[in-house]
Parts: C-alpha cells; sequence; structure tokens
C-alpha cells in the first residue's frame, strides 16, 4: 500500500473505533416526539414595571424552574429562545393542565392586610356561577371587585374579604418550604423565609393584624396570587399586639394534605415573575406514538439501506459492494455524532438520518462513474490509476453539490422551529459523515482491492472496467437532448402552471402550525363515525371543529384556540360517545406564532434562493446559476402545487422537506454544470449546445444511480413510516424525481437560452501541474515506473 493509502485506512479504523465506543457506552438524546411528553413555548410580555428583555426572560426563566422542579417532573429541561421566549420540555407529562396552570400564572403575588368581611356580589338566580360558586368563587369578586378604595377578593372558602393595599410583594420572599409537623400535631405546615427588607415588613404586618381579637377576620394575613387568595391564615393568639413574626419563625398552618401544602409552597416560593408570561406553543406527544415513529424509522432504515446496497453492489459489483460497507460505516459514524454532541433526535431528525444514508452513496456514484470514463478513454492505465483518476476528477462535483446541501441544512438549523432545527443538524451531520465515509473509507477499501491481480484482470468482478449499461446505451445512440432547449423550457412551465393552478383552485392546506389554533388526535377504544364525532363536539359547544380520521381508526379534531380545560371538556365529549379516549398528538399554536412562523417560511424560501444564487454565481458562471435558480424555483412551486392539488398538509415538516429539495436539486444541476465547465474548457471552439448534449449524457449514469438510492429509502419511509414521516417522504419522494428532471431539463436549457445573449468567454481550460516551459507531461500513475516495451 502507498503511504496515503494507509493513512486513510489507519484514520478510517480509529474513527471506528470510536464510533464503536461511543455506540456501546452513550444512549441517544431523544425529543420528546419520540420519548413521548409536552413542549411548551412561552411568550414573556412587558408589564408596567419591566420590560421584556434578555435579563429580566433569564430571571423569569430562574423562577420557572424552580416551580416545575416542585412539580416533580422527570429531568425536565428550560431554555431561553432569542430576547424574550422560554421553551419548556417535560418529559412523560401527557395531560399539561396542571403545568400549564402552574407555569402560565403570572404569580403576580402580594401581601395585603385584611380589614374585615368583603361585601358579596349577589349572583342572579339560575347564574352558573351561582351553581358553581363554592368551586370557583363569585366572577367578579375573582377579578377583584373594588371594595370602598380596596379590593375585595373570596377566601380559601369562598367568602368574601376586604383587602388593604399591598404590603409587600412575592420578590421579597426568600424561601417557602412544606413539612409535616409529627412532634406538635399540627400536620402539613408551610414554613416562610424573607429577605431582609422585606422581612421587617412582614413583622410589621402580622404585628398589626395581632393587634385584633381572635377569629376576627381583621386578625388575618391575606396570600394574594394573581387576583386570588391562596391563603388568608389567622395570626397566632401567641404573638403580641405589634410584635409581630420574625421571618425565620413564621410557619402556617391549617388542615393541608400533603399536595395542597407542596403547592402552597410552590406558590409563594415561586414569587411574582418578573413579566407575565403567554402559553404560544404547546406540543403533546403520546409515548406510543414516538415508540411506533422509532420502530417504523428502523425498519424503513434497515430495509431502504439493504435496498440501496444491493443496487450499487450490482451496478458497481466489487467495488460497489465495498461503497456498501462504507455506507455501513457512515451509518455508524453519523449515529455516533449525534449521540456524541448530544444532538436532541427528533422525529424530523430521524427522517433526515434515514434520509442521508440514501444520499450517502451519491459521492461514491460520481467517484466511480468518473472511474468508468477515465477507463474507457484510457484502456492501457491500471485499475487503480483509473479509480485514482476518477476519485480526482470527481472532487470539485462532490465539493460544491455537498456544499449546496448544506446551506439548506443551515438554514432548516437558524430559520426553522422546533423539531424542525434537528432536521437541520441531523442533515449536516449526515453530509459531513458521508464524505468521510466516500472519500477515506470507501477510498481505502477500493484502492487495497484495486492492487489485487484478479480484481484488475477480471473486468466483470471490479466494476470499473466495464462502462455500464446506460452508459453503453447511450454511447451508441446519437442523441441531442439540448437541440431545441426553448421545448423543455415550455414542457417545464406547463408544469408551473398546472401546479399554480392547484395553488389558486385548490388552496393549500396551511397546517395549524401556520395558522395557529389547536390539532389534536385522539385514539378511541370504539369506533366513532367522523360524522358522528362532529355532532358530539358541536354539541358540546366546538361547533366550529373540523374532524377527519388519522392512523388506524384515530380522530383528528383541529380547532381555533382552544385552552387547556377545553382540550378536556372536548376529550370527554368525545369519550362519552368512543369510551375510553386517549390523547395521541396535541398541537396548540397561538395565532402570532402562526403568523411568526409563516413569515419565517417564507423569509426562509427567500433565503436559500439567494443563498444558492451567490454560492452558484461564485462558483459557475452567472448563466448557470441562473439557470439552477429558475430550477429549483420550478420544483418549489411544482411541490407546493402538488400538495394543493392532494389535499396534504403545509406545515413546518413539509417545509423542511422542501429546504431538502432545494438542495437536492441544487446538487444535480450542480453535477451537470461541473461537467459542462470541464468539457467547454477543453473544447472552447464547439458551441456550447453542443457541449451541453455531451455533458447531459455523460451524467444521466450518476442521476439515474443516485436518485434510485434515495427512493428505496424515500419509499421504504413512505410505506413503513407511519403518519408521522408519510406526508414527509411522499414531499421528497415528488420532490426529488422533479428535482431530477429540472437538473437537466430545466436548468440547461435555461442556462442555453442566456448563453446566447451572453459575451462573457468560455472558461478556461484548468493548467496542469505537470506544465513547465511550454510541455505537459502526462501525470504518472504511482505504481507505474515509466518502463515500457
Amino acid at each position: 500500500m502507498t503511504r496515503a493509502t494507509t493513512v486513510r485506512a489507519v484514520l478510517a479504523a480509529a474513527v471506528l473505533l470510536v464510533s464503536v465506543f461511543i455506540t456501546l457506552t452513550m444512549s441517544p438524546r431523544l425529543g420528546l416526539d419520540l420519548q413521548g411528553g409536552t413542549r411548551m413555548v412561552l411568550q414573556a410580555k412587558d408589564s408596567d414595571t419591566a420590560k421584556a428583555d434578555r435579563e429580566s426572560t433569564e430571571h423569569t426563566l430562574e423562577v420557572l424552574r424552580r416551580r416545575i422542579d416542585s412539580l416533580g417532573v422527570t429531568e425536565p429541561t428550560l431554555t431561553r429562545s432569542g430576547e424574550d421566549r422560554i421553551i419548556v420540555e417535560l418529559p412523560d407529562v401527557q395531560d399539561p393542565r396542571k403545568a400549564a396552570e402552574v407555569i402560565g400564572k403570572t404569580a403576580q403575588l402580594s401581601f395585603h392586610a385584611v380589614q374585615g368581611p368583603g361585601t358579596p356580589n349577589e349572583p342572579k338566580p339560575g347564574d352558573k356561577d351561582a351553581q358553581d360558586g363554592k368551586k370557583s368563587g363569585d366572577k367578579a369578586a375573582q377579578d377583584g371587585k373594588k371594595s370602598d378604595g380596596g379590593r375585595t377578593l373570596p377566601d380559601e372558602q369562598g367568602r368574601p374579604l376586604a383587602l388593604g393595599p399591598s404590603r409587600l410583594s412575592g420578590a421579597g420572599v426568600k424561601d417557602a418550604t412544606a413539612a409535616f409537623d409529627g412532634q406538635q400535631g399540627a400536620g402539613w405546615t408551610v414554613s416562610l423565609d424573607f429577605h431582609k427588607k422585606a422581612g421587617r415588613d412582614w413583622t410589621e404586618l402580622t404585628g398589626e393584624a395581632a393587634c385584633h381579637p381572635a377569629q376576627d377576620d381583621r386578625r388575618r394575613v391575606a396570600i394574594v396570587l394573581d387576583d386570588r387568595i391562596i391563603s388568608s391564615p389567622q395570626v397566632s393568639p401567641s404573638v403580641g399586639c405589634g410584635v409581630g413574626l420574625p421571618s425565620g419563625s413564621t410557619q402556617i398552618t391549617g388542615s393541608f394534605s400533603a399536595d395542597e401544602a407542596r403547592e402552597l409552597a410552590l406558590l409563594i416560593k415561586g414569587g411574582a415573575l418578573p413579566l407575565p408570561v403567554e402559553i404560544v406553543e404547546q406540543r403533546t406527544v403520546g409515548p406510543t406514538l414516538g415508540a411506533a415513529a422509532i420502530d417504523a424509522s428502523a425498519r424503513a432504515a434497515l430495509i431502504g439501506a439493504a435496498a440501496t446496497a444491493l443496487f450499487i453492489t450490482l451496478v458497481y459489483r466489487l467495488f460497489g459492494a465495498l461503497a456498501a460497507v462504507a455506507l455501513a460505516a457512515y451509518g455508524l459514524i453519523s449515529y455516533a455524532a449525534l449521540v456524541g454532541l448530544g444532538v436532541t433526535l427528533t422525529l424530523p431528525g430521524l427522517a433526515g438520518f434515514v434520509l442521508a444514508i440514501g444520499m450517502a452513496v451519491d459521492a461514491n456514484v460520481l467517484v466511480f462513474e468518473r472511474a468508468r470514463e477515465e477507463h474507457a478513454q484510457h484502456p492501457g492505465r491500471t485499475l487503480r490509476s483509473s479509480l485514482t483518476a476518477g476519485f480526482r476528477n470527481a472532487w470539485s462535483a462532490v465539493a460544491d453539490s455537498n456544499v449546496t446541501t448544506l446551506i439548506a441544512a443551515g438554514l432548516l438549523f437558524f430559520l426553522g422551529s422546533g423539531p424542525v432545527k434537528g432536521f437541520g443538524v441531523t442533515l449536516a451531520i449526515g453530509v459531513i459523515a458521508s464524505m468521510f465515509s466516500a472519500l477515506v473509507i470507501a477510498r481505502a477499501l477500493t484502492e487495497i482491492a484495486a492492487r489485487s491481480r484478479f480484481v484488475s484482470d477480471y473486468r466483470g468482478i471490479n466494476g470499473i472496467a466495464t462502462p455500464g449499461r446506460v452508459r453503453t446505451w447511450l454511447s451508441r445512440r446519437d442523441l441531442r437532448p439540448m437541440r431545441h432547449p426553448r421545448r423543455w423550457l415550455l414542457i417545464s412551465t406547463a408544469l408551473v402552471v398546472v401546479a399554480v393552478l392547484g395553488i389558486v383552485v385548490r388552496g393549500v392546506n396551511l397546517g395549524v402550525e401556520f395558522t395557529g389554533g389547536r390539532l389534536v388526535e385522539y385514539s378511541t377504544s370504539k369506533p366513532v363515525d367522523v360524522e358522528r364525532a362532529r355532532t358530539v363536539l358541536a354539541d358540546a359547544g366546538f361547533g366550529d371543529a373540523e374532524v377527519t380520521t388519522a392512523g388506524a381508526g384515530d380522530l383528528s379534531v383541529r380547532t381555533g384556540k382552544i385552552d387547556n380545560n377545553q382540550e378536556h371538556a372536548l376529550r370527554s365529549a368525545l369519550a362519552a360517545e368512543g369510551g375510553e379516549t386517549t390523547k395521541v398528538r396535541d398541537e396548540l399554536i397561538g395565532p402570532s406564532l402562526g403568523d411568526e412562523l409563516r413569515r419565517n417560511a417564507l423569509i426562509a424560501l427567500g433565503i436559500a434562493v439567494l443563498v444558492q444564487l451567490a454560492y452558484l454565481a461564485a462558483r459557475f458562471r452567472w448563466t448557470f446559476a441562473v439557470g439552477s435558480v429558475a430550477a429549483l424555483v420550478h420544483d418549489v412551486i411544482i411541490l407546493v402545487g402538488a400538495f394543493a392539488w392532494l389535499g396534504r398538509t403545509v406545515d413546518g415538516i413539509f417545509l423542511a422537506a422542501l429546504l431538502t429539495v432545494i438542495g437536492y436539486s441544487v446538487n444535480d444541476s450542480v453535477v451537470v454544470f461541473d461537467r459542462v465547465r470541464e468539457l467547454w474548457a477543453k473544447a472552447r471552439r464547439v458551441p456550447v449546445a453542443t457541449i451541453a448534449d455531451r455533458a447531459v449524457l455523460q451524467t444521466v449514469p450518476r442521476t439515474v444511480n443516485t436518485g434510485m438510492g434515495a427512493l428505496f429509502i424515500l419509499t421504504a419511509l413512505a410505506v413503513l413510516g407511519g403518519d408521522s414521516l408519510a406526508d414527509f417522504a411522499l414531499a421528497l419522494l415528488i420532490g426529488i424525481c422533479v428535482g431530477t428532471y429540472s437538473s437537466v431539463m430545466t436548468a440547461v436549457p435555461a442556462a442555453l437560452v442566456l448563453e446566447r445573449s451572453s459575451k462573457a468567454p468560455p472558461p478556461a481550460r484548468k493548467r496542469s501541474s505537470g506544465r513547465k516551459s511550454g510541455t505537459v507531461r502526462a501525470r504518472r500513475d504511482p505504481l507505474d515506473n515509466g518502463a515500457r516495451v
């Protein structure tokens, strides 16, 4: 082996050993859409005393963290997003009502002196509040009725109390703990501790209350949270008038249960949030849905990867089998990278990991096709020399095509939201790992095999010495596909018109992510007809609910923005008809966030087009760049139009597929234009249309073979991936088929039409490193000593 081959082999072995170690010793970090749980996005808002900036949002996050820790949720995650948003992830929480109630409280906590009994607001007979008064209190009182210049609020038993002004806020609370007092028989109690100045205010407040007789309402202190009295304890008879309770020895007693005491301590300790918060996004995924998605994706990955490996083995024989081994190594390396870097694996991310397996063969196909060309043009060369030339000549196309895919992955990460970011990360890792597997592992394996006399002598074994059936068929025919480029542009225009008609006539079915509202999927123990479900929900007060089927007999209900209590009522209505009803998936998007996500999606598409145009213009001629961008715009319109005609939902997952299709379309165009540039530089006097014909025919085998690898994976995802990945796989299937067509039949004709008006000279031929004093020397094979007979 040469030194370079040895270095590649050692590097590949080292990376594989590290990957095996990480795989065996570390577990993947699953997102909530795979392990089940609830994800909330909270929007901080300006208050009268604070602005929603980075500092106050961080303070709010810490207060929320203390509250959630007290809920007993396993490994909750809270992170700040941007200047004024907080992302809360609660694993295994399927009913988020309790968490949302605690998290969503603005928690404006204050302590008041009680001035005496308040004046009740008498409800009308038959009023709902009168029937439920004991549970919810009088509505006017809950809103904080003014009484004699003060506030009147119901206490824990619903009795109205007249309160004085706030004497101290929750910001002064240092700690609040719940404990069981078994020695004095007080049961569960809540102990309070205040900061220094707040402690003095508390002592003064309780000292004033102690001046009133026992059992007098004025001897009570009201603790108010969000205009609701959560506790109004009497000051102990042992406390003297004007003496008050010191900060560290304050203890609230009562007939508390353990849960009640912990909740009271939690609310008091949480204190006042620096900013009020609003839940603008909430997603809940049941554990069975995530487990089913993992199983389905694993099956799709295995079947798709096996089909891809079998295909490239049949096409490229021994070298194809070695590329399949490198493909397996790619899967191990990319998985280890995801685990080692601590990347959260989401459902779209899992799909991206599976998809990248099919796209990972692209570099190998490019190299092997170039090696076939070199061997056909120079039959006297050794097999290893042709292989080396294939890797050298394919490098520019491999680099450019992978850079365009990395651009798409970067846009997904920076402009996507939620799980879509995970797709961008896994796609980027997959691209880098695929380049390593193709350019290091596969190259080391094929170079070692090429040294074997048996492999070199038997042309039908190695897969490089024979040109291949597609290339042979094309070479026997004098095809000129680019003779009339305007005809292809007319066909592409017709396809775009059909797509636009679908968008105009059928309309785009925007998902709840872009429109705002709530989408909940339920599984019932007894079958429920869709029409019957609509009737039941309409009778329950949800007349605007859209009910459709989802999965194997599940029901999907889409409504406007409803809170968690209303969702519970909706589920109860379905349960009355369908028996035990389980929530499989739940998505709540606020209208403001929906507008923002829709706007960001359009911005992402615009930036994707501009970035790809800038990169291609820098790497190629401007005519080539415009042709490629025209093809990707063609692909975007057709894909959106296809989903409009099919009535499929356009959501964040669709956006991820769309940006991936953009990267794939540009990837294919780059390969064709790279060949046009190379051939045109060698024959500058030949018309560019003739050059384009040759380039298209030479790159067709690569386009077909690469597309087949991706289609195997996507077909497996579409068939086996279940409802969660069906639309994603369908979008990519349509996009890749359309992108394969447009990269040749739209991008190249558009560039040819533009070249007719371009005055730029043909590209210059690359200078060989062997050029010296006007003499060109051919590059010698490292194994060739130069001897001839």
